[in-house]
């Protein structure tokens, strides 16, 4: 198993070098740059800027050099000084924001993704086993209507129902007091005050997609002979249930990490816009929008890091659930 592990977190190196690289040709492939935006934008606003402007700020963010000559310069900065380039619109080292946005989303996330995982489960294996009975097609009402209502507009509904009725507002993850204060005890506390709903309304669409996936996997496991020949042999039901059933039909569960790291970081962009939530997707967004290459960049080097690595704790941890898959 060591020198599986090993060998994949060798191809890991030249996964990333290409992911970086795609990457970074997606953000140069729309017409013009940084500079053009912000000259676009300025002639909106009436501010009819000049295009010695733009070539400024080209030359001062180096966007008049070849577009290799910036990439090699941009991985040579990541790799030698843990340096992601300069957020053009901002005017400060991508390094020095990004990190707080990032471990919010994983807070935030995180949260969700337990929520699910601990509904889920226990639900899946009731529908499953109670196949057809009243309980099933309860969970499977709520199931549909989980899967069906986008994230966004049960949170306008939610936000809605606590303003209107219990008189609180719900947009964001920290009271005003709060927003720039240094990290304490006390920010910790408000930050789990408003972190509930959120973690919720991101909770719900996952767990109906997991109670359905892990219903329709057991029930294909528990119809198989190996079942039924414990059934016979007289062993108490919860250890024909536990002991190799709920163990494959877990399968679905532990391949989901590979795409749940990325979400970790790129979150619902809708949701966080109308709740206002200070994660790394509506920074994303905004990079695209304004061209920010290096921000836009980053966050996509990331999401591809935790791309690659849940797929690694995937695989791995499949292969200990599942023995019928070998380490190859």
């Amino acid at each position: 198993m060591l020198q599986y592990i090993l060998r994949r977190a060798l191809l890991m190196i030249p996964t990333l070098i290409v992911t970086s690289l795609v990457a970074y040709i997606i953000i140069e492939l729309p017409p013009g740059d940084f500079a053009t935006s912000y000259v676009a934008n300025l002639a909106a606003q009436g501010d009819m800027a000049s295009q010695e402007t733009a070539r400024v700020i080209r030359e001062q963010y180096g966007l008049d050099q070849p577009a290799t000559v910036r990439y090699l310069k941009w991985m040579q900065g990541i790799l030698t000084q843990g340096n992601f380039g300069i957020a053009f619109e901002l005017r400060q080292p991508v390094s020095s924001f990004i990190w707080e946005r990032v471990w919010l989303t994983l807070a935030l996330s995180l949260g969700s993704i337990l929520i699910t995982w601990a509904l889920a489960f226990p639900i899946g294996i009731y529908s499953a086993v109670k196949q057809y009975s009243i309980g099933d097609y309860f969970f499977t009402f709520l199931g549909f209507i989980g899967i069906a209502v986008p994230g966004f507009l049960l949170a306008l509904v939610l936000m809605y129902v606590q303003f209107k009725y219990l008189g609180q507002t719900s947009g964001g993850l920290f009271s005003s007091e709060f927003l720039t204060a240094p990290w304490s005890w006390d920010k910790v506390l408000d930050l789990l005050q408003h972190i509930w709903l959120p973690v919720i309304i991101l909770a719900v669409g996952g767990t109906a997609e997991l109670i359905r996936i892990m219903r329709a996997n057991l029930l294909d496991e528990l119809r198989k002979p190996y079942v039924i020949t414990a059934r016979a042999k007289g062993l108490p039901e919860w250890r024909v249930l536990l002991k190799y059933p709920v163990r494959l039909a877990l399968n679905p569960f532990v391949s989901t990490i590979g795409w749940t790291l990325p979400f970790l970081v790129s979150g619902s962009i809708i949701l966080s816009v109308v709740m206002n939530l200070p994660t790394t997707g509506p920074m994303l967004l905004r990079a695209l929008q304004v061209q920010d290459m290096y921000l836009a960049g980053a966050l996509i080097l990331i999401l591809s890091v935790l791309t690659i690595i849940g797929t690694l704790l995937s695989d791995i941890l499949l292969a200990w659930l599942d023995p019928r898959i070998r380490y190859q």
